[in-house]
């Protein structure tokens, strides 16, 4: 996994929040994590944009609104400097700040090539830089990686404790639009459109940003009326039946899954919401071309866990793929918990895994993120190997032989880990 340097940790930076900005990984030897948790070759930059909508949006209510987008973006860079820091909040609207390993608004790194476009979609409630490890992860292997705060969806938008679903509606409506305009807002901005590959991307979800996702390559919604009713509080069978006709969309807002983006070359799933629910049509995701991995914890309370293998089983692409972590829930994605989370359960239930460490979860996410990126993105044959392992990672000796450790783990610390591959053909 990616460290931080002992000198980002201790940059005093110019303008510094009253509170103090904070370190969440430690550093470990790298014999002991994934190999393709490492950190790349390229210094990371990163700049916040905001991108609209180029026309205004119908809500679900009906109501006519201009729609905009906060974005973190992540980039290669080979400028050198003080790292930066992350500002955002609890559930409960505690404040923290997080000491980055990127340099604020720094240069793009020239390339003879293109870098690849990754889209970061987190859950509800969530925030842009909630995956931030992917995102830095990633630019520093040559891709940029724009992570989404999806409006009326984050910790600053939405009173959890009083009023915790008043954002799920726009949620459905919006997760898979948002993406969509994500992925060309950042390849045609000013700083990167020289640079961004136009025929390839990524895509990551996290929870309904995995719903999301899903939508997005191609498994197309199909909310029967008891689940429209459920999930917008309606309750006239009328308007049920034209809320249906609005949600039930593909591909970020369009009739059918004929009009999925081709650039989308790899998807990744975790935790997926939606599944549980039959809301998307089997026949669509039996159709979907994209190679997903699905990642889930074999006690997701939130998803469901038998909801995600139920996406998985479904989804045509032969590559495709579920990894499964034993004994973990629904928080398989997040960073570790800023400290301003611990006071009680209803922060730090948004980060916390009652049996893994949060770090170990990402190295793995980083591991297999980049494995996928590598192999179905950049078109990296060397890079499916890391994908093709196969069963328990957790080396049980069978009629007395110990099998292979998986590729990219060192010997005795892949463990607690399942995954399955789609049936040949």
């Amino acid at each position: 996994m990616k460290t931080l340097s002992l000198i980002c940790a201790t940059v005093v930076l110019t303008a510094t929040p009253v509170y103090s900005a904070q370190t969440l990984y430690q550093d470990y030897p790298s014999d002991i994590t994934p190999e393709l948790s490492e950190k790349g070759t390229y210094n990371v930059g990163v700049k916040t944009l905001t991108v609209n909508y180029p026309k205004p949006v119908v809500t679900l209510q009906g109501q006519v609104v201009d729609r905009a987008l906060k974005l973190e973006v992540w980039y290669p860079t080979t400028d050198s400097g003080a790292a930066t820091t992350y500002e955002n909040q609890t559930r409960s609207g505690n404040e923290f700040s997080i000491q980055a390993d990127a340099i604020r608004d720094a240069s793009v790194a020239e390339t003879q090539g293109s870098y690849p476009v990754v889209v970061l979609s987190h859950g509800y409630t969530g925030y842009r830089t909630i995956m931030y490890y992917l995102g830095e992860h990633l630019a520093s292997h040559g891709y940029i990686v724009a992570g989404i705060d999806h409006t009326d969806s984050t910790n600053e938008d939405v009173d959890f404790a009083n009023a915790p679903y008043a954002g799920f509606p726009s949620t459905l409506l919006n997760r898979s639009r948002d993406q969509v305009l994500t992925l060309n807002a950042v390849s045609e901005h000013a700083l990167f459109s020289g640079v961004a590959d136009t025929q390839n991307a990524g895509l990551i979800g996290y929870s309904m940003g995995g719903f999301g996702a899903v939508n997005t390559v191609g498994g197309c919604y199909n909310f029967g009326a008891e689940a429209t009713a459920s999930f917008t509080g309606v309750a006239d069978p009328a308007v049920i039946s034209a809320l249906q006709n609005v949600l039930n969309t593909c591909a970020g807002g369009n009739a059918d899954a004929e009009s999925v983006d081709r650039r989308w070359k790899a998807a990744m799933a975790l935790a997926p919401w939606g599944g549980q629910h039959k809301v998307f049509s089997e026949d669509a995701l039996n159709n979907v071309r994209v190679p997903m991995l699905y990642v889930s914890g074999d006690h997701d309370d939130i998803s469901g866990y038998q909801g995600i293998k139920w996406l998985f089983e479904n989804t045509g692409n032969e590559n495709s793929k579920l990894l499964t972590f034993q004994n973990a829930r629904h928080n398989i994605a997040p960073h570790p918990a800023p400290k301003e989370a611990f006071g009680n359960e209803f922060d730090i239930g948004h980060y916390l895994e009652p049996a893994w460490r949060s770090e170990t979860m990402n190295d793995i996410n980083e591991h297999f993120a980049l494995a996928m990126m590598e192999c179905h993105v950049k078109g990296k044959a060397d890079f499916c190997a890391y994908l093709n392992v196969e069963g328990d990672s957790g080396q049980v000796a069978v009629e007395g032989k110990v099998p292979e450790v998986w590729k990219g783990f060192d010997n005795r610390y892949a463990l607690g880990l399942i995954m399955e591959s789609k049936p040949k053909k």
